[in-house]
């Protein structure tokens, strides 16, 4: 991993800003990763294997905030008829915190029909996920019984219980509503978004948890949908700030239509400081992408390209950029689990050093 330049400024911050993380005391650390989509289990599966191996860390507890805006597919037809919090989102993070053991039961939350009235589409986990909730009565106590279930090595919350909406107000003045319009290429792009109605509550143990933690993930994932929309949730924007954690941006690889398409990895930072403020010390970057030309152009075809990095430019906006190796192999461009928690961690672990 290579640092652009060192981890002692954002710790002179943070003691600014209050307490040194307990991970630069002793070898544990709390870490609460912030997103949805499928960028956030990424995240939470490296750090549950290292939990599992855990031979060098006392303990590492990893909790995960969910967005709770998703109104498309399978988590949109559950929430539309049944009246629930969209179980998406939360169940990728309960399979990607499942333990070993429980292998062939995250392999049925996984399960997705692809036929059946009423059931194609669905996948098993959000259904069980909205049974679990008639069930035990409510949502939180519904995922509190899953991660029992799949034994999971952490814990999911969503970063809030009220029904919320996501909109989108875009460059040209207009705009779009619903997380599921988001999605694809337009001719203006997202200047800003909203939740409706605007700032609701956060969970309960979801401000205790951003107090609690030794580092912050946020994303990788969508930058509107699954990322910033968490911090505009009551109180965890201002937790953030004020959180003497260390807090990391994870930059995401390629741009997505609709959402951040032309967009550089100083605007993601910029979007980022624009709804919540100073929440980031470190952007984490993969700074040297092999992706092979003709994977690169199947993805220029569909409107995506690779983030472009200028690391002086986001420096200059007190962000400071680490480059590590963090790219997965496969055919897919995406961040590897493993090498992510070995990143985080060791960004960590090396702000005692500094």
């Amino acid at each position: 991993m290579e640092i652009v330049t060192g981890v002692a400024p954002a710790r002179a911050e943070r003691r600014e800003r209050g307490s040194i993380p307990r991970a630069w005391e002793q070898p544990s650390l709390r870490v609460v990763a912030i997103g949805g989509g499928t960028g956030l289990p990424a995240v939470l599966g490296g750090l549950a294997r290292v939990a599992r191996r855990g031979a060098w860390l006392q303990r590492l507890e990893v909790t995960a905030l969910v967005a709770a805006s998703d109104d498309g597919g399978s988590s949109g037809r559950l929430r539309r008829e049944n009246g629930v919090l969209p179980p998406g989102d939360v169940r990728n993070c309960l399979i990607a915190l499942a333990d070993e053991r429980s292998r062939s039961l995250a392999r049925l939350f996984r399960y997705r029909f692809g036929r059946g009235e009423g059931l194609r589409g669905h996948s098993m986990g959000n259904l069980l996920l909205t049974a679990l909730t008639s069930l035990e009565g409510d949502f939180l106590a519904a995922i509190e019984r899953a991660e029992r279930m799949l034994r999971c090595r952490g814990k999911v919350l969503p970063s809030t219980l009220e029904s919320v909406r996501l909109v989108g107000l875009l460059e040209d003045g207009s705009r779009i509503e619903g997380e599921h319009t988001f999605v694809g290429e337009r001719a203006s792009r997202i200047a800003r978004i909203e939740l409706v109605p605007r700032a609701p509550k956060a969970a309960p143990g979801v401000l205790e948890a951003i107090r609690a933690a030794d580092v912050i993930v946020l994303g990788p994932g969508s930058l509107y949908s699954s990322v910033i929309t968490n911090l505009l949730v009551e109180g965890v924007a201002e937790a953030v700030r004020e959180s003497g954690a260390l807090r990391i941006l994870v930059q995401n690889l390629m741009t997505e239509p609709g959402e951040t398409q032309g967009l550089d990895a100083l605007g993601h930072v910029e979007a980022v400081m624009r709804h919540a403020g100073k929440v980031a010390d470190v952007l984490l970057v993969d700074g040297r992408p092999r992706v092979p030309t003709d994977l690169l152009q199947g993805y220029a075809r569909k409107g995506q390209h690779p983030v472009r990095i200028d690391t002086r430019a986001i420096l200059a906006r007190g962000v400071i950029p680490v480059e590590a190796d963090l790219l997965a192999a496969g055919a897919r461009v995406r961040h590897d689990p493993d090498k992510l928690a070995a990143a985080v961690i060791g960004l960590a672990l090396q702000g005692n050093e500094a």
